[in-house]
């Protein structure tokens, strides 16, 4: 019975550190540089002339 206490400790260790070393590896990676961009360039003009994707109800 003890032993699953410890093991359950070890496996929530791991997960807890590969956690970690994924916020470690998108924090250098960049990932959390520009927050308020995405939001804000869904607002954009389209740029004039660029070629518009078919859509399924033109026919």
């Amino acid at each position: 019975m003890l032993w699953t206490v410890f093991l359950e400790i070890w496996i929530a260790l791991l997960v807890a550190i590969a956690g970690w070393l994924a916020w470690l590896w998108a924090a250098r990676s960049g990932q959390f540089d520009d927050m308020e961009g995405p939001k804000h360039r869904m607002l954009d003009d389209d740029v004039p002339g660029a070629k518009k994707p078919d859509s399924a109800d033109e026919v």
